[in-house]
């Protein structure tokens, strides 16, 4: 019978799901022509709101979903890449270092989206605090960036299928039902320590991530509309 562990707590969960939508809505928006150009804006809005609770919640969330439990070192990566390190039930260490590297990313690419002003369509709810020079600056890094984003996305993607066909390892199930299903014969390639390190996901967990994401969507809110 195998051993089911509760690894991504339903705030990860949805903050995961919700970044995918948002995402795909960014890019659709901006590439459907100057009349979703405001909706560009609100899909890149809410990756702000998404983004800010997701490094929040790195430091008060539940076991798996905190920083501290998955920031990878020089030599984490190097005994992964060797095959010395056991398995682990969050991210491995490259797969930590994509997640962190894709967050930098859509952190960029929110924050000088704030200061663009195309001139036609659009202006950054900020653009109008900073001199021009500073705008077409951060305008130009929010056009190259998006080109960054893709290719983690790709990267990402690429990690989900491999693992999936030659680890056998289904990632996508567990980001899903929350739960990492583990075969008997399978324990001994994770520390015992590990194993027992259960995320916490009851209604206390969930009411204070949705208080807190509340809280950041009401004041980036205020900002962005003042």
């Amino acid at each position: 019978m195998k051993k089911i562990i509760r690894v991504w707590d339903l705030p990860i969960r949805l903050f995961h799901w919700l970044l995918v939508v948002c995402i795909t809505g960014s890019f659709l928006t901006i590439n459907l022509g100057d009349e979703f150009i405001q909706w560009h804006a609100y899909f890149g809005y809410s990756i702000l709101t998404l983004l800010i609770f997701r490094l929040v919640w790195g430091f008060v969330g539940s076991t798996h979903a905190r920083f501290a439990s998955f920031i990878p070192n020089r030599q984490s990566i190097l005994n992964y890449l060797q095959g010395k390190s056991p398995r682990v039930l969050g991210h491995n260490p490259l797969g930590a270092i994509s997640v962190f590297a894709l967050l930098l990313a859509l952190l960029v690419q929110v924050a000088t989206g704030l200061f663009v002003d195309d001139e036609v369509s659009f202006q950054g709810p900020f653009a109008k605090y900073v001199p021009n020079a500073v705008v077409s600056c951060l305008s130009g890094i929010h056009e190259v960036n998006q080109v960054v984003i893709y290719i983690l996305i790709a990267i990402h993607i690429a990690a989900i299928l491999y693992y999936q066909k030659f680890k056998g390892e289904d990632l996508i199930k567990p980001m899903i039902s929350g739960d990492k299903e583990i075969d008997p014969s399978e324990e001994a390639n994770y520390l015992p320590t590990d194993l027992g390190r259960v995320s916490k996901d009851g209604a206390l967990q969930r009411g204070m991530a949705l208080l807190l994401l509340s809280v950041i969507a009401v004041v980036l809110g205020y900002f962005i509309t003042r």
